[in-house]
């Protein structure tokens, strides 16, 4: 069993290392079914991309932007979003996500979002 707290600790630390700030661990995978701890630095980025058919993120610790052409929303520890568009991810302050994704869903079955959901 993975401790969310420990990985991202170590995420970061790593992150902090990297020429890049950044770092990141896939630590479950199952079929389509993706989890990974990301961390970056404040002010480190992921370039904008695609979203896969489904997925969420949750901010373990710090605070992030999603970008994209929706504007940017902003996500604090313990707040979760599902990004559905094609996005970038910005460090506002040193940080740590975990990324939840399913990369193939059944055509026609996009799951919907459930009540209080953030959308960017």
């Amino acid at each position: 069993m993975d401790d969310l707290d420990v990985l991202a600790r170590q995420q970061l630390d790593e992150a902090r290392a990297s020429a890049h700030g950044r770092s990141a661990r896939l630590f479950l995978r199952d079929g389509p079914l993706r989890q990974t701890v990301i961390a970056l630095v404040a002010g480190a980025e992921l370039d904008e991309h695609n979203a896969p058919p489904a997925a969420s993120l949750q901010v373990l610790h710090g605070r992030v932007r999603l970008t994209g052409a929706g504007g940017g929303l902003e996500l604090t520890t313990g707040q979760v979003a599902d990004p559905r568009e094609r996005h970038g991810l910005l460090a506002v302050e040193d940080s740590a996500v975990l990324l939840t994704a399913v990369t193939e869903i059944a055509a026609g079955a996009r799951p919907t979002a459930s009540a209080g959901t953030m959308r960017d």
